[in-house]
């Protein structure tokens, strides 16, 4: 039994307004054998899509290699734009040593509302997946509700919105927003391939592809 820890702590600050919230990390980053396009940092799998989104929408020029120059630029990215990074679950263990979400057993979860509680100023969570099994959301739902708290549907239409609410706040209460945006890994193109506003630009433009389709998406909360 492989027993996957996620190999880097949260990436937190006192200015952070959102919170980039996924699950882990490949196995290999966990053991070190990274490849040579690998990052060292947090979404640095040279098959994830999460930088190169957002390379597209901030035009960043980022280096895809294991370097500290490479994990450097998405630090100083973060700080600029005051988004933090904090992975849900701590650990979990696999029969099977690969990356599937489904495959992770006896799941250990980060006690995210705690880290919520530490840094007042996050007020939007952008989960990379939604409520699936073992999805961000879904762990989130779950870490929520031991808390006694609840999300709250603000709209339906993906990338799905909640919120809920923390002490803290002006009038006693802090209301946190969520934000369960499309993966961006390639096992979920399969998905955006069936919506429909992905059909409809793919009819007008046969060029148009899955990526294209997530930077615009994750382009409206970033």
């Amino acid at each position: 039994m492989f027993i996957h820890t996620h190999p880097y702590e949260p990436f937190l600050f006192e200015e952070a307004t959102k919170l980039i919230v996924g699950t882990l990390p490949p196995p290999r980053f966990t053991t070190g054998e990274l490849k040579p396009e690998d990052v060292d940092f947090c979404y640095g799998s040279k098959n994830g899509q999460l930088w190169p989104i957002l390379d597209r929408i901030f035009d960043l020029n980022l280096k895809y290699e294991t370097t500290d120059y490479a994990a450097q630029q998405r630090k100083e990215f973060l700080l600029k734009q005051k988004i933090g990074v904090c992975d849900i679950v701590r650990s979990a263990k696999r029969e099977k040593v690969d990356a599937s979400d489904l495959g992770m057993l006896h799941i250990k979860l980060r006690n995210l509302v705690g880290y919520l509680k530490e840094y007042p100023n996050i007020d939007t969570l952008l989960f990379t997946g939604g409520n699936s099994k073992n999805g961000p959301e879904y762990f989130f739902r779950r870490h929520l509700k031991e808390h006694g708290l609840a999300l709250k549907e603000v709209s339906a239409v993906v990338p799905r919105i909640h919120e809920f609410e923390l002490e803290g706040g002006k009038d006693g209460g802090r209301k946190v927003k969520t934000v369960s945006l499309t993966a961006p890994s390639g096992a979920a193109n399969r998905a955006i391939g069936s919506m429909d506003a992905y059909k409809k630009m793919k009819d007008q433009n046969p060029d148009f592809t899955t990526l294209e389709f997530r930077v615009m998406q994750y382009e409206a909360f970033f």
